[in-house]
């Protein structure tokens, strides 16, 4: 990580779970790290926990990836403060327990797609761009995906929507951007992480009832993960990397 020292990391949905669990990896490791989310207390408490010295490189922005408008003004306030993002973390993602074919859900269907793929495709855009502005050749994107963009895990009781839609569709934009970033003639890397189950809030309460014995990973095991991915030499590029926690049936 010793390249990566002092330099800005940007963490979306980084108010709990995987996001949060980024946020203190990485400025552990010595990087300037923005935490972004909605819920700006949650940022807050995550800050107030780091110890002193970590907790001066952590910086937070409310930000909800899914209106494009505040990407831009967040990314904006990135460029004048830290002087911009060279690793950007997209981890901001929801799911909704209602059937696609459910009356009245077109909400609950728009608000995952606007997160879950435009919010990528925004984060990215605006980081890439001041990456290209400041001629950082070196960057890193990753972007956490799921099993679920692989294979529609069919699990009796559990409603997937969109989730694995959007998720199909990151697989497919990572390949998109892999390709953009190397006919612009940057280094800049792309990653998909793709966890299995992760005990993380999108798992509620409900959903581990129905599969009380269901094996899972922590968000330490994925924030280790996308750790080990940046820290690659500058001629290796991990384009894809799957995470199951051991004994998963899907």
């Amino acid at each position: 990580m010793e390249r990566w020292t002092n330099r800005v990391a940007v963490v979306t949905g980084a108010s709990s779970g995987i996001g949060a669990a980024c946020c203190k990896d990485l400025v552990a490791k010595g990087m300037v790290v923005v935490g972004l989310a909605r819920r700006e207390q949650r940022l807050q408490e995550l800050k107030a926990a780091l110890p002193a010295e970590q907790a001066k490189r952590f910086h937070f922005h409310k930000c909800d990836v899914s209106v494009e408008q505040e990407v831009l003004d967040t990314f904006a306030w990135v460029d004048k403060t830290l002087g911009g993002a060279d690793v950007l973390i997209n981890n901001a993602g929801i799911a909704r327990q209602a059937d696609v074919t459910d009356a009245g859900n077109s909400a609950d269907m728009r608000a995952i797609v606007e997160t879950n793929l435009l919010g990528v495709a925004w984060c990215t855009r605006e980081a890439f761009q001041s990456m290209e502005r400041r001629k950082v050749m070196d960057g890193h994107v990753v972007i956490v995906n799921s099993i679920a963009g692989h294979k529609v895990p069919n699990v009796p009781g559990f409603k997937l929507n969109m989730y694995p839609a959007t998720k199909f569709g990151i697989t497919a934009l990572t390949e998109t951007l892999r390709q953009e970033f190397n006919n612009k003639g940057t280094k800049t890397k792309i990653t998909s992480i793709s966890p299995g189950a992760v005990d993380t809030e999108i798992i509620s309460g409900d959903t581990k009832s129905l599969f009380p014995n269901m094996p899972l990973l922590r968000s330490e095991d994925v924030a280790d993960a996308i750790s080990y991915c940046i820290q690659t030499p500058p001629n290796v590029q991990i384009h894809e990397l799957t995470i199951k926690p051991v004994g998963e049936p899907f």
